[in-house]
């Protein structure tokens, strides 16, 4: 069946439906990723947007039941060039044109992204459509998609209870905005006891559980959009551990008066060199992210760039001077992509238990 891809801007792209039948309508983005299509396709933060891969062959190893990031698909639709409906690897369970069927999620093939993915480069990131109607009238259909709006993702995919998972190691309550599964695991991989808590979690209630680390998450859409979680987390900020992550550095920054942006077109994808300006290294990192933390509005006598991209010179991370706190941009659990950054979790475990060591001598 015919499909089609339209942009706000009026370009129209013809390929083939596949997954699940329907319209919809989303920001649109583009991934540059090789691998890792079933970890986009969960992930929280895409939540709402059209995710086009960059990458021409999608569906290669089909699905398997260790890489969800979450319970499910949370994009909107998906772009590629081209399916693969006869996966290889040994942890394949199942087509990717299923599994999007399955979980109704609107695809479609045969596009060049190459070419779509150098507009957005030059004008940057659009709503778009997908659409399997052959009769659609273009102006009226364009008026629908520029007047789209992503309101409240956060509250649409963070976790309505508190979750408890147990450990030896230091307790840490993990603010959910959009939670990937790859966070969760690399804290109780160290051994960490987790409490997973709502995104609409006050800091009284943060505070209760008398935890050795708090750990903001990633998570969707605009920043600006959690000011109740900032004013929250502005009261966080001080003599317990504190790490963000993606929107939850982006938070972290605006709750010690920072501002931030949109970006022209983000990032995305598991291949952006980020450097560490204490160590002098650089590492690849994995990216998923529209806005961006504000350089001239960072307040240096209190706080401290520590991560800078080498792709665009952009703000990586923030270290405070003299306070247990700090956060990055980019994602050091991977999921997909790199694991060259998951020292930032072992800094963090390491605060925070010597948090716990403190509070067991007193």
């Amino acid at each position: 069946m015919k499909a089609f891809l339209i942009l706000e801007d009026g370009t129209v792209f013809e390929g083939t439906s596949f997954g699940a039948s329907g319209e919809v309508v989303g920001e649109v983005v583009f991934n540059t990723g090789m691998t890792g299509y079933q970890e986009v396709l969960t992930d929280p933060s895409y939540y709402g947007q059209i995710v086009t891969m960059t990458y021409p062959l999608i569906g290669n190893y089909g699905i398997n039941l260790d890489d969800e990031q979450s319970a499910g698909p949370k994009v909107k639709g998906f772009v590629v060039r081209e399916l693969c409906r006869t996966p290889s690897n040994w942890r394949s369970v199942e087509r990717l044109d299923r599994y999007l069927e399955k979980n109704g999620i609107v695809g479609i093939e045969g596009v060049d992204t190459r070419a779509f993915t150098r507009i957005l480069r030059e004008k940057g990131t659009m709503r778009g459509l997908i659409s399997q109607k052959e009769d659609l009238v273009l102006e009226d259909r364009l008026k629908e998609i520029r007047s789209y709006e992503l309101k409240d993702p956060v509250y649409r995919v963070t976790t309505k209870t508190v979750k408890h998972f147990k450990g030896e190691g230091p307790s840490i309550a993990l603010l959910d905005l959009g939670m990937k599964r790859g966070i969760l695991d690399s804290l109780l991989k160290r051994g960490c006891g987790v409490y997973v808590l709502p995104a609409w979690a006050s800091a009284d209630e943060v505070l209760d559980l008398k935890p050795d680390g708090i750990l903001i998450s990633n998570g969707p859409g605009d920043p600006k959009n959690c000011m109740e979680t900032v004013k929250n987390v502005k009261r966080l900020i001080g003599g317990i551990p504190l790490m963000g992550i993606c929107l939850g550095y982006q938070v972290i920054a605006l709750a010690a008066g920072a501002d931030t942006g949109k970006m022209k077109y983000g990032h995305r994808g598991s291949n952006h060199p980020v450097k560490d300006l204490k160590k002098d290294l650089t590492y690849i990192t994995s990216q998923n992210h529209g806005y961006v933390v504000l350089e001239d509005t960072i307040d240096s006598s209190g706080i401290e760039i520590s991560h800078r991209s080498l792709n665009d010179g952009t703000v990586e991370g923030i270290r405070f001077k003299d306070l247990p706190a700090f956060s990055v941009q980019f994602h050091p659990e991977a999921s997909p992509g790199p694991q060259d950054t998951a020292y930032i979790f072992d800094e963090f475990v390491e605060m925070a238990e010597k948090m716990r060591k403190s509070r067991l001598l007193k």
